[in-house]
């Protein structure tokens, strides 16, 4: 790149990536597919995560685990690669593996927004294949945040997936999906009810996402989040009222109410996750 930075746009393959340099950061890109937001990275400060929903699973990660903890992490749906730049940062040592299936999408970010460190490990793949043949019990956390377009595809939306993702985590892991939808929340009570049933009922289960949502104001982002261990809800709870831009936690009898009476999704009747109304997403 020259001195100045200025707009990048290219054909990838699920569509038209552009990187738009941040006027008021020196060094941070807002990367767009097809318009829709997918990353925002600052090259200088992995730690400043301009996403609310990225924040919220970044805090997820903070309560749930020791302060600095080295952490194998998964991450399904790379982009610009924020969350593993910031966990990088954060938790030295940690080993990171990142799956993206759009190969011109990570050449695009390889150039632009290189990432020259030997602890992430960038796989072009299906996340669902690529799942399916990584080792059981070898990861702390799973993070699935795949969407094609602005559509969570309907693979990545099913009791199987859920289950292999499950079986990659090791005792005590942490499951992180991120979705999107509005009210009524069809999807969304769909979505928590195939994580309930991947995991089990003995598994905890959360919610993460902005009150506006919640009461069906608008469509949204929403962090669901499952472990086959107590979740630290009233950490999260702290971390999320704290943000610049609030979220609520739900859990327990309030998610039970929600949840109740949605079937979960499996191969045979998946669908990609509901478009979302036009304008919500789309930059540039």
């Amino acid at each position: 790149m020259g001195d100045e930075a200025v707009p990048v746009t290219r054909g990838v393959d699920f569509g038209v990536a552009k990187l738009m340099p941040d006027v008021d950061r020196e060094r941070a890109w807002l990367l767009t597919v097809d318009g829709a937001p997918q990353s925002y990275v600052d090259l200088d400060d992995p730690g400043h995560l301009e996403f609310e929903y990225v924040r919220r699973i970044a805090y997820v990660l903070e309560a749930g685990f020791g302060a600095g903890e080295a952490l194998d992490v998964v991450h399904l749906g790379g982009g610009a690669c924020t969350l593993p730049r910031y966990l990088a940062a954060a938790r030295p040592g940690s080993r990171q593996r990142v799956v993206e299936a759009d190969r011109g999408l990570v050449a695009l970010v390889a150039e632009y927004l290189p990432l020259d460190d030997p602890s992430v490990a960038v796989h072009t793949a299906d996340a669902r294949q690529w799942l399916a043949a990584a080792g059981e019990g070898s990861a702390d956390a799973v993070v699935a945040d795949v969407f094609g377009g602005s559509r969570v595809p309907a693979p990545l939306t099913t009791v199987e997936f859920v289950r292999d993702a499950r079986r990659v985590l090791r005792t005590g892991g942490v499951y992180v999906a991120n979705i999107a939808d509005a009210a009524p929340f069809a999807f969304l009570r769909a979505q928590l009810a195939t994580i309930r049933t991947a995991f089990g009922d003995a598994a905890d289960l959360c919610l993460l996402a902005e009150p506006g949502v919640l009461r069906g104001r608008r469509y949204g982002n929403a962090v669901l989040v499952a472990a086959d261990r107590p979740l630290p809800v009233d950490a999260l709870a702290r971390l999320c009222a704290a943000d610049a831009f609030p979220a609520r936690v739900v859990h327990g009898d309030a998610l039970d109410l929600l949840v109740r009476g949605a079937a979960p999704v499996y191969d045979s009747s998946a669908t990609p996750s509901p478009a979302p109304p036009d304008g919500a997403f789309t930059v540039g």
